[in-house]
């Protein structure tokens, strides 16, 4: 496919870095999987920064070590 064949919704806003950073990639209809819990120790600078993103930044922790994985499969 070609870019000039490629429709482009003039009503939808454009994504933000924020927006991009809040959103969840789901791939089929699989159910979620069930969450563990778990102590983990973390830089504290990674952490801070994860926090600094505001609510959901554990699920967004979780969402980046799954694309990790799935990348190296």
């Amino acid at each position: 496919m070609k870019d000039s064949d490629i429709l482009i919704d003039r009503d939808a806003p454009e994504w933000t870095p924020e927006m991009f950073a809040r959103a969840i990639v789901r791939r089929g209809l699989r159910p979620v999987p069930r969450k563990s819990l778990l102590s983990l120790r973390i830089d504290a600078d990674v952490l801070a920064w994860f926090r600094a993103q505001g609510r959901g930044y554990q699920s967004r922790m979780n969402a980046l070590l799954r694309a990790f994985m799935e990348a190296h499969k």
